[in-house]
């Protein structure tokens, strides 16, 4: 299937939440033509390049952005809610007349919903501690699911942006949720 994609400075996760502020015509053209369709865009961690100006080279793995919330206070700027679908592997990118990539994506299978296991309860403590301190967080109602446990701490912990992309791509929630649990090891947190 061919999406546009939207490559940022940011990851965004399977059921994560995403503000956007959208300004350049390209992309308010992008996000008209999705909420007149009802389907999604991509958004990929920037490779090369700038969020601004030349097209940038997205990373070869994102996540369908479903549009939750869309407003324009002012003309021409979008304010965007997006949550994350499903994961995609970008197989080829081509740059339309008007700057705005598209790209034709393969879908990744999700990760099965496996109980949270007893080895990784601390991870989940500390996300109950995270929506309790901070609401708008949007972590209630917890869920005790691996994928979505790892999901969450790739996006709260205070992760590099690398770092981040590669628990995206990763396959392995068992894996992702072992290496954001050694991180939080070290850094005091359990």
């Amino acid at each position: 299937m061919e999406i546009p994609l939207f490559p940022l400075n940011a990851v965004l996760f399977p059921g994560g939440r995403l503000r956007l502020k959208v300004f350049e015509a390209r992309y308010v053209d992008m996000t008209a033509g999705c909420l007149r369709s009802g389907k999604p865009f991509g958004v990929c961690l920037i490779r090369r390049g700038g969020e601004v100006g030349a097209p940038a080279e997205p990373a070869e793995v994102g996540t369908l952005a479903h549009i939750v919330t869309a407003d324009m206070r002012a003309a021409g700027i979008f304010e965007l809610e997006v949550e994350g679908g499903q994961r995609f592997v970008v197989e080829a990118t081509r740059v339309q007349a008007d700057r705005q990539l598209l790209g034709r994506v393969t879908l990744k299978p999700d990760e099965p919903p496996e109980p949270l296991t007893e080895a990784y309860a601390a991870c989940l403590r500390l996300l109950a501690l995270v929506a309790e301190e901070y609401p708008d967080a949007r972590l209630n109602p917890l869920r005790d699911e691996m994928p979505w446990v790892g999901f969450r701490l790739a996006e709260i912990l205070p992760l590099r942006l690398p770092v981040r992309q590669a628990l995206l791509e990763m396959n392995d929630s068992r894996m992702r949720l072992s290496l954001l649990l050694e991180f939080m090891r070290r850094q005091g947190l359990v």
